[in-house]
């Protein structure tokens, strides 16, 4: 028992500190949750079946409308295709960075970092000036041959894909990363002496292995893909706006946050829906086997 001398030299023993227990030691934590986000979500709802009159018009309105049903069809065509792409390109990154010496490894990450720390709105103009008609890829194109006239890379989704790919890959490649590193090689090498090719050991070992790792990696460039804004304002024009551009257009130009709510509560639902499909599916897995 620790102890202390007051000022009249009595030895006396420390006063115990209690500590929080029960949901005393979880109230902040809840607190903060519900402060920052319970609160807001529900304002949003009530906004949403509220204004401009009580009911779920606003519902009605943006699941009936076809010009809004397309701006929801391109917001998931994109997540999807940057999601697939950006799989399709990380995973060699991350199994490369896996097996390289350390201190190559610890250049690519640093070049990473360094991408993912720059100013979002300067890669986005920065791909606005390779993609267009007189840029650099169109110009690289061409003198190789490969085309005989620019290629439209702007002002479509085939801008914003490419756009977006580039700003989500570093997400997907860090947590595949992280999975591949911690399997063990001994099991690749044990495959290879059972008999199993290097096409074998990639798809029947290290990608079920990996699995966990690309679930993570890929729900969160796709969430992360349908809420996205600068990037599908700058490179994607209005002729193919996404959901995200659509909410800033009821909240900041109509002022309609009605219909603002809505689309926000929607994008919501299929984040979480997505989520809760991830946690099922593989929440309970152990990454790498172990």
């Amino acid at each position: 028992m620790s102890t202390y001398s007051d000022a009249s030299g009595i030895i006396a023993p420390l006063p115990k500190v209690r500590r929080a227990t029960g949901f005393g030691a979880v109230a902040p934590a809840f607190a903060f949750v519900g402060i920052f986000f319970i609160v807001p979500v529900a304002i949003l709802l009530l906004r949403s079946v509220l204004e401009p009159v009580p009911g779920l018009a606003n519902y009605v309105q943006l699941i009936g409308s076809a010009t809004y049903l397309k701006i929801f069809v391109n917001t998931f065509i994109v997540s999807g295709l940057v999601t697939v792409i950006s799989l399709l390109i990380g995973f060699p990154v991350a199994w490369a960075l896996a097996i390289m010496p350390g201190r190559l490894t610890s250049v690519i990450f640093a070049i990473l970092l360094l991408s993912m720390w720059t100013n979002l709105l300067a890669r986005t103009y920065a791909w606005m000036v390779l993609l267009q008609r007189t840029g650099l890829i169109n110009k690289m194109l061409i003198g190789m041959g490969l085309i005989d006239k620019p290629l439209a890379l702007v002002n479509n989704l085939t801008g914003v894909t490419i756009g977006m790919t580039y700003i989500m890959l570093p997400f997907i490649i860090l947590p595949l990363y992280g999975v591949i590193r911690k399997i063990d090689p001994s099991i690749l090498q044990a495959a290879a002496l059972c008999g199993a090719n290097r096409w074998q050991c990639l798809t029947r070992v290290l990608l079920p292995l990996a699995t966990p790792g690309m679930a993570a990696g890929a729900l969160m460039v796709f969430v992360m893909s349908l809420g996205y804004f600068v990037t599908p304002s700058l490179l994607g024009g209005t002729a193919n706006m996404m959901l995200a551009e659509l909410i800033a257009q009821f909240v900041q130009s109509l002022v309609n946050w009605g219909m603002g709510g809505a689309a926000a509560l929607v994008l919501l639902v299929v984040t979480l829906s997505l989520y809760a499909v991830q946690l099922r599916f593989f929440g309970s897995q152990n990454p790498g086997g172990r």
